[in-house]
């Protein structure tokens, strides 16, 4: 498995991130996601080959989804973000009961 993928980050939203086969572009993703992520700003095109390591997936996830749907959706990573908001919401408490 070779696929030459191009992937786009979203204006709206940081950390999401849209992945196409890059022969294919834009053409097979749908019109209401598209108006979600806003005017995709291309961000890198990548050569996904087995093996091959990715921040927020798998090689085999984001290509299964390319053959199937045509395009991978990389949403942001709420579980750090929730963690880290709770952190400091934990801190903020501790700082006002002083």
């Amino acid at each position: 498995m070779k696929i030459i993928c191009e992937i786009y980050r979203s204006p709206k939203e940081e950390g999401m991130y849209l992945y196409v086969k890059k022969e294919e572009g834009l053409s097979r993703v749908p019109e209401d996601l598209l108006k979600l992520f806003g005017k995709p700003q291309q961000a890198m095109v990548l050569l996904l080959t087995p093996g091959k390591k990715l921040a927020h997936a798998s090689v085999e996830k984001v290509a299964e989804s390319l053959e199937e749907k045509g395009f991978y959706l990389q949403m942001p990573p709420r579980a750090e973000q929730d963690a880290d908001a709770a952190r400091i919401r934990a801190l903020n408490s501790k700082l006002s009961g002083h």
